[in-house]
Formats: structure tokens, sequence, C-alpha cells
């Protein structure tokens, strides 16, 4: 089950996300769905269509099942499916 843990191991398409930081500052506050992912994007269903938000340039929040965890944009930065065969580091997200 996805947690505060091991969020950086699981499949986050499908996640409720919200942007609290970022280089673009018209993106802070942005909350929405990912519905797809590659190496340095979020592709995110939002109230007003899909958008495509850079990894690098933003912190996130995600809304998981019984909690939420903030994660720097720049941890994400991978294929998906490289990242969650990666080891995870040891210190928190």
């Amino acid at each position: 089950m996805i947690n505060s843990k091991n969020v950086l191991k699981h499949e986050l398409i499908g996640l409720k996300m919200r942007i609290i930081k970022s280089k673009n500052k018209h993106l802070v506050g942005l909350i929405g769905k990912i519905v797809d992912e590659t190496k340095n994007m979020f592709i995110i269903n939002t109230k007003d269509g899909e958008m495509k938000v850079a990894k690098e340039q933003s912190t996130f929040v995600f809304y998981l099942p019984n909690n939420e965890v903030e994660v720097k944009g720049s941890l994400l930065i991978e294929r998906p499916e490289r990242r969650m065969k990666k080891t995870l580091p040891k210190k928190r997200v």
C-alpha cells in the first residue's frame, strides 16, 4: 500500500496532487489528478483541462489514501518503471 515512506517506489498515475512550490509561479496552487507520467513531466487533469508540468521545477503534495506527502520533483526525475525499481533514499522525502 502506498504511504509517505514508499511513495517514490509507487505508481503515481491516478493520485490527486497539488503544486506547492514552482519556478513557474502560475503553477503554484494547481490541483489535479495525474493521468500520465514521463521521465521529466507529469500530465495532470485539472478543472481547466490537461496540463504538462515539469517535475524538476516544482514541489508537489500527493494526496494518499490515509495522508498527504510533500515531494521535491527533482526526486522523481526518472522513467516511472525505473524509479519504482530503485532503492529508496535513506533520508525522508
